[in-house]
């Protein structure tokens, strides 16, 4: 790898650091392929990405950024897996490293707050923000539904107490 391919790879991965809101810092020892392209394509799916990079242009990269802490974190065979959603990152490669043991969550980051492999998991764990939308959307429901129905509770029992006369009455 030449110099202008390494400066265009730092630039790269400073523009991940500054759009992104979680960093995982993992270990790959010795993944397959097929692994490794099934681990991206989950990824993928859920809306992160994941890259594995020579630590030397990472910690170059994570200079001035607010992913800085992570700096310690990049020794060895790691990569890192950033996403948008602070949640989707986590999320994967947990559940990625529960299928194989040649797969590590190191730590990460959540803008300049260190997050252990104890925090990452953690994180994992929390609803993503899909699943938060809906539960908000449903409490946001919940009231008129309720409303609706204290409504029209009334207008029902009277209509089932004429019902009943109407009944008694035929009988």
């Amino acid at each position: 790898m030449d110099r202008a391919q390494k400066r265009d790879l730092v630039a790269e991965l400073k523009q991940t650091f500054s759009e992104t809101s979680v960093v995982v810092v993992t270990r790959n020892l010795g993944l397959t392929v097929s692994q490794s392209s099934a681990l991206r394509n989950r990824m993928r799916e859920a809306g992160a990405s994941f890259k594995v990079s020579k630590n030397t242009l990472a910690l170059i990269a994570v200079e001035g950024t607010t992913y800085a802490p992570i700096r310690d974190m990049l020794t060895g065979p790691t990569a890192l897996a950033t996403s948008t959603d602070p949640i989707a990152a986590a999320k994967v490669a947990v559940d990625f490293a529960k299928t194989t043991d040649r797969f590590e969550i190191v730590g990460g980051a959540m803008g300049d707050t260190l997050l252990d492999a104890g925090g990452i998991k953690a994180l994992a764990e929390l609803p993503s923000l899909d699943e938060l939308r809906s539960i908000i959307i449903g409490l946001v429901q919940a009231p008129a539904t309720k409303i609706a129905r204290t409504i029209n509770e009334p207008g029902a029992m009277l209509a089932r107490v004429i019902g009943a006369y109407a009944a008694k009455a035929d009988a």
